[in-house]
């Protein structure tokens, strides 16, 4: 399990542990909050392919799917 405070998400750096498509890093670009700042939503962009998506923030704890950084 990845820990780590969804505060500072933002332009942090991801790998994809089952790329799709060739889109294996990715950025953190923005952060959806609520009213009280707590961050709900990411948007993760593929370096590679520019794509964008929006994704729960939780979804980055499951080390079987995402791994902190670039690898």
């Amino acid at each position: 399990m990845n820990r780590f405070n969804p505060r500072k998400l933002l332009l942090s750096k991801w790998t994809a542990a089952l790329p799709q498509n060739r889109e294996k890093h990715f950025l953190i670009t923005r952060l959806f909050c609520d009213e009280d700042g707590t961050v709900l939503e990411i948007e993760l962009q593929a370096v590679l392919t520019r794509h964008s998506t929006q994704l729960d923030w939780h979804a980055l704890q499951d080390d079987a799917h995402w791994k902190m950084g670039w690898l």
